[in-house]
């Protein structure tokens, strides 16, 4: 078994480098004896050069990640009975940069013994800046001081707003791999868990922006404002972390109908509109970090009914001036086209009730319509004249919306045949 050293004559192998080894048999095939001939054999063998590969846990970072790096590299893997290191000599270099910062000669650490795969940790600090517009900077000091660390897991890089992660391993006299990333901020989202809560309910506020998770490391929180139709001046909501680094953060209001809106208990009334803001200040190109941008999510207090089951019409139908029900009319004779309508939800429901009468060629010869409103649970039969002036067969449309001016419907609508004789 023949050793392959590091290094020869003081020279340290490479990879790829070639070897020969050359054995004299001093009695070959035909010799009387041993030393009356003798014939070189020679074998050429090279060092072995697998190469290597990065790998990073993402694409795309924003300022404040934690960056894994895994660079598999079998040939590195020297002792198989032991955890192996790379990166932090001359020979192997690590370099792991920013467009303005680099830590150099950073050390990984094999996964295992014998596995050939060696990992690390590298912490984006951002910059000075203050993130969640509080008028302090929640992240503090020069890009120097922020880039520290010789790995495998202890590593800080400062970075920009827009920027660029480069990891480079020299694995062999140069021979160099790498592998890069993006930095960028990102815009915000905010949303309400439910589209309505009761008025003594509670409800949450969820705020997505990996940008404001800003050490990986720690459960971060800040404040967004949020308010309600009974109280304009709102509250200032803290949302907290879900966890370490998921940069998604919730916060619990408590409403109230009776109390004063203090620290998350907010005044609500049946039918408010809730608001909940928040001001982002990490906005990706083409804002600076100048700009903000306000975004909000809103809530209903009180029972959330479908569009077209807020104010549903059922039962049109064909009356005299006594509500009784007509199979067929004469001409000239006065008519009412009558619906039933119910508010199903817990508010007050303004309408406009439009009655729509067509000949038999679908000409439009009456078009009239009442407005009013519906209490909470309340029932009502508008109804709306008309006299036939000519025998035939008409359709009867009836449309609920919300006002003439706002055709938005609240209910499908309904039709009915009237017989004129």
């Amino acid at each position: 078994v023949i050793e392959i050293p590091a290094t020869l004559d003081s020279q340290q192998l490479d990879r790829g480098e070639k070897i020969d080894l050359e054995y004299t048999d001093w009695g070959p095939a035909g010799a009387d004896y041993v030393g009356q001939e003798d014939e070189d054999i020679g074998l050429t063998i090279y060092t072995s050069n697998f190469g290597a590969t990065i790998e990073l846990d993402q694409k795309v970072y924003t300022w404040t990640d934690k960056v894994y790096i895994t660079i598999v590299a079998p040939d590195h893997n020297f002792d198989s009975n032991l955890v192996d290191e790379i990166g932090n000599t001359s020979t192997d270099p690590i370099k792991v940069s920013t467009r303005g910062n680099q830590l150099s000669q950073y050390k990984l650490v094999e996964s295992g013994a014998d596995t050939g795969i060696f990992i690390g940790e590298v912490t984006l600090k951002g910059f000075a800046f203050d993130a969640d517009g509080d008028g302090t900077n929640d992240i503090t000091g020069t890009a120097a001081a922020l880039t520290t660390g010789n790995g495998p897991t202890e590593g800080g890089l400062a970075t920009t707003d827009n920027d660029g992660l480069t990891v480079s391993f020299e694995f062999s006299e140069d021979e160099t791999v790498v592998g890069s990333a993006l930095i960028r901020w990102n815009i915000g989202e905010v949303q309400w868990l439910e589209a309505s809560y009761p008025a003594s309910g509670t409800g949450v506020v969820r705020i997505i922006d990996a940008d404001m998770n800003l050490n990986p490391e720690a459960i971060d929180n800040f404040a967004v404002d949020a308010w309600s139709d009974s109280d304009a001046g709102g509250i200032d909501l803290t949302v907290t972390e879900t966890n370490e680094a998921t940069g998604i953060f919730e916060g619990t209001v408590f409403f109230t109908v009776s109390n004063d809106s203090s620290g998350h208990r907010l005044r609500v009334a049946e039918g408010d509109t809730v608001t909940a803001e928040y001001e982002d200040n990490t906005l990706p190109e083409p804002y600076t970090t100048a700009d903000e941008l306000d975004i909000t999510a809103t809530t209903l207090i009180g029972t959330i009914v479908p569009p077209l089951e807020r104010a549903p019409a059922a039962n049109l139908r064909t009356v005299d001036a006594f509500g009784n029900s007509l199979n067929s009319v004469s001409v000239d004779q006065q008519v009412q086209i009558s619906a039933d309508l119910a508010n199903g939800q817990d508010r007050e429901q303004s309408f406009a009730y439009l009655v729509q009468i067509q000949d038999g060629d679908g000409v439009t010869v009456s078009l009239a319509w009442i407005t009013g409103s519906l209490s909470s649970g309340q029932s009502f039969s508008p109804a709306l004249s008309w006299i036939p002036t000519q025998s035939g067969s008409y359709t009867a449309t009836a449309f609920v919306w919300e006002s003439v001016d706002n055709p938005t419907a609240l209910s499908p609508p309904v039709s009915t045949t009237i017989s004129v004789q």
